[in-house]
């Protein structure tokens, strides 16, 4: 059963995002009063202007806010991963999180909820890991211990790093952007399928993020559902969902020269589970994939 909170004063940075409007709306609808940071002078009552290059936040704006949730970050799928692209992924998380982290610490919310990514795991192969395993070695492991150690200068605020899968919504992201190619009969299994891919849908994100605002938790908690898939069972699964085939294999060579370094992250492996979700007695609304993709899918076949 969802957990019902009461009115609260909640800020919310990234809130243009993919998770951030999810989450933003949902908080109205739930009778919540939401302030936006905006790399600008605010010049709306619901923002709160800061810029994370220079580490400012208005703090004034900010003081008496019940709960800070952290969203923003450049896309780590958005370009080619060239070394000034590297770069822009890890400053914007960085800093971010750093000017966020040390205006909580200033005015003391209850909970501090920054974002994070399964990234921390690297490569997994077929090993299932958990919030108590140790991170990964490759590039964007080395991001996400920078980026969770910045939120660790909120202090002695209750502070949760939501290491976040793959989110699933017809709207954007990965999904959206594999449903046209499905939907004309070009989709397929990316590489030899057989990695991981370690999902969660925005439905279950939003309650989630809900879920630990009122939670006692804190230190890192994957937001993944507690089934992940191979990509081949994912493909399979999207296909059954839109009545489509899924006979086009994206060879793995042909996603390097496409994608560049973020291939990795496409035909890596990161099989996740989210122990500390359901040891709090998080049920989970989509736990399976298939019923999760044709309730994401139905409506823009």
């Amino acid at each position: 059963m969802a957990i019902r909170l009461p009115p609260q004063r909640v800020a919310v940075s990234g809130a243009s995002g993919l998770i951030g409007t999810a989450l933003v709306g949902h908080l109205r609808n739930e009778g919540h009063t939401v302030q936006r940071f905006v790399r600008r002078p605010a010049i709306a009552r619901d923002e709160i202007s800061w810029d994370p290059t220079a580490g400012t936040v208005d703090l004034s704006a900010l003081e008496g806010v019940d709960a800070v949730i952290h969203l923003a970050g450049a896309g780590v799928g958005d370009k080619r991963w060239t070394k000034k692209y590297r770069s822009t992924i890890l400053n914007s998380r960085l800093l971010g999180t750093t000017t966020i982290a040390n205006a909580v610490a200033t005015v003391a919310p209850s909970v501090f909820i920054s974002a994070s990514a399964i990234g921390w795991y690297g490569e997994t192969g077929n090993r299932a890991m958990t919030e108590e395993d140790r991170g990964g070695d490759d590039f964007l492991a080395a991001v996400c211990r920078e980026w969770e150690g910045a939120g660790d200068l909120a202090g002695d605020v209750r502070t949760v790093k939501i290491r976040t899968g793959l989110v699933l919504d017809p709207t954007g992201g990965a999904l959206g952007r594999m449903i046209p190619l499905f939907r004309l009969g070009l989709g397929g299994k990316l590489g030899n399928g057989k990695q991981w891919w370690s999902w969660i849908t925005l439905h279950d994100q939003i309650r989630a993020i809900c879920h630990l605002m009122e939670s006692k938790l804190s230190g890192a908690v994957n937001l993944v559902s507690p089934n992940p898939a191979t990509n081949q069972e994912f493909t399979a699964a999207l296909a059954r969902a839109m009545h489509r085939p899924a006979l086009f294999p994206a060879p793995s060579i042909a996603l390097k020269l496409a994608l560049g370094g973020f291939s990795s992250e496409i035909l890596g492996s990161k099989k996740i589970l989210p122990q500390a979700l359901v040891n709090d007695g998080f049920n989970f609304d989509y736990p399976h994939l298939t019923s999760a993709l044709e309730a994401l899918v139905s409506p823009v076949k």
